[in-house]
């Protein structure tokens, strides 16, 4: 697998999360139980920084020979 073929599977999964999230937002927000709607918050807290670093990967994984992208603190593996 070539990184370019990994920055296209981590794209894919950061968009699978988003689109979760997404989904957990709209439920939260249609919740009348105020304890439902924190399971699904926290729910959304947790999946939040997995987005995140999906995010991060398929660029990072994209541009790993770019020399412009070399010298940024987060963009090593």
């Amino acid at each position: 697998m070539t990184l370019l073929e990994m920055s296209a599977s981590y794209r894919s999964s950061a968009a699978a999360i988003h689109g979760r999230i997404v989904e957990l937002r709209g439920l939260e927000r249609a919740q009348a139980d105020p304890e439902a709607a924190f399971r699904l918050r926290r729910r959304i807290d947790e999946l939040t920084p997995l987005w995140r670093e999906a995010r991060e990967l398929a660029a990072l994984t994209a541009h790993y020979y770019d020399r412009s992208h070399q010298n940024h603190e987060n963009c090593t593996l």
